[in-house]
């Protein structure tokens, strides 16, 4: 079978993206989509979207994570706003779908894709560590060196220790240069690596910030791919609701790909 797809990339994650209004991808299969990922085997990337049709939404965004697995993802999202607008579904603003459920796009006159995160309730605080989920579980810790810290080994033994092993969690390290302005490095579950970037990992590195420090405003947040933006207010209880996440996102190639070539190299 033959595959139309583009490659995405939003502040260096990078996704493959392909049209499954036909509903004719086959999803099941995880060997297919980890063959997709591979960055030797395949055409490689941090996941995958499929754009589909949604009764409620005008469209719903199917993301896979390198492995496989299934999750919500922040940068993912925001090129899934761009594939569609880029396309002519939608227009500079549009409603979408995913796995947690409705956000909403827009494409902001500076080119910048922003959208809204679903709310979160509650932040678990554990000696200065923070957990939260912003669509996907996170851990965060504040570091005072983010550069030179050891992300893969900090990341790991967070990731596979006892209480997070069997589901996973995502492992952030992130460092104040100043203040409402961060610095962050991510390990991301399903990808089992650094990434340059991670959306919704920036959007709880963020919140837990504004717990940290009380700090108000909008919250700037450095990764290796780029500046991403955060702005969320503040509930009674240590949550927050009307999350926007902002940040570059642009189209790389597009091309083709024939699925028996998966099979030609196993």
């Amino acid at each position: 079978m033959e595959l139309a797809f583009e490659k995405y990339q939003g502040t260096g994650n990078d996704f493959i993206i392909i049209e499954n209004r036909s509903k004719s991808f086959p999803v099941h299969d995880v060997n297919v989509i980890q063959w997709l990922c591979h960055r030797r085997f395949g055409i490689g990337s941090d996941g995958l979207i499929l754009i589909e049709p949604d009764e409620v939404a005008d469209f719903y965004m199917n993301f896979f994570n390198p492995d496989g697995s299934q999750s919500y993802c922040g940068n993912g999202s925001r090129c899934a706003v761009l594939f569609a607008h880029s396309h002519g579904w939608v227009g500079n603003r549009c409603s979408f779908r995913a796995i947690d459920g409705m956000h909403q796009g827009f494409v902001d006159d500076n080119g910048w894709i922003r959208i809204s995160m679903n709310p979160v309730a509650s932040c678990v605080e554990n000696n200065s560590d923070f957990q939260l989920n912003t669509g996907s579980p996170h851990y965060i810790r504040f570091t005072g060196d983010v550069e030179h810290a050891d992300l893969i080994d900090v990341g790991r033994s967070i990731r596979y220790n006892d209480t997070f092993r069997e589901k996973g969690i995502n492992v952030n390290l992130v460092q104040e240069l100043a203040e409402g302005i961060l610095r962050m490095r991510t390990y991301e579950r399903g990808v089992e690596d650094e990434t340059l970037s991670c959306g919704t990992g920036v959007t709880a590195a963020a919140l837990a910030y504004r717990l940290k420090s009380n700090f108000q405003d909008e919250v700037i947040v450095q990764t290796k791919g780029g500046e991403l933006k955060v702005q969320a207010d503040a509930d009674d209880n240590r949550g927050f609701h009307n999350i926007w996440l902002s940040g570059p996102a642009r189209k790389v190639f597009s091309g083709f790909v024939e699925t028996k070539h998966y099979h030609d190299s196993n």
